[in-house]
């Protein structure tokens, strides 16, 4: 369908918890698709249906040329010592900091024709799979950093071009 444009910090739709998805229906096959396109572009390692405008709990991922999507996905485990490892955001354009991340993770949800669907993995799939459901209840990267790196990120962003 269209790779899609990403909105950016300060966008309000960012920072709501989304809504269920409830019903399977051309709308959300539309945005499965759109998100499958806007995360295919080279150097994207996910993407959250908010950061596309949609408040709803969906994203597609893009690990190692593996691309796929989730619907209504929910955190449901993660294990290993949590430590702090280099993050980014596309709703946060330039900034890399370390963010506090657990290096396993789990994600159960549902895909389009409304089977379960289990993500799991380590390292940068792990990664991908805690910083996705945060934006999905409204918490961008920047919330887990150390204070003083938010603090930096903060000012980092009020200099940008963008903000």
């Amino acid at each position: 369908m269209a790779v899609r444009p990403i909105r950016v910090f300060g966008d309000p739709v960012l920072r709501a918890v989304c809504a269920s998805i409830d019903t399977i229906d051309d709308g959300v096959r539309a945005l499965v698709q759109d998100l499958l396109d806007t995360v295919a572009v080279p150097g994207r390692a996910g993407v959250a249906a908010p950061q596309i405008g949609v408040g709803v709990r969906a994203f597609s991922y893009n690990i190692d040329g593996d691309i796929g999507y989730v619907l209504n996905p929910v955190l449901v485990e993660v294990a290993g010592e949590p430590s702090r490892i280099g993050e980014g955001c596309l709703s946060v354009p330039g900034l890399w900091h370390d963010a506090l991340r657990y290096p396993r993770a789990k994600v159960v949800g549902i895909d389009l024709n409304g089977d379960e669907v289990v993500l799991e993995g380590e390292g940068l799939m792990a990664q991908a799979l805690q910083h996705e459901t945060d934006h999905l209840d409204g918490t961008l990267y920047l919330q887990r950093l150390a204070p003083e790196d938010r603090r930096q990120a903060m000012k980092q962003i009020r200099e940008s071009e963008w903000f």
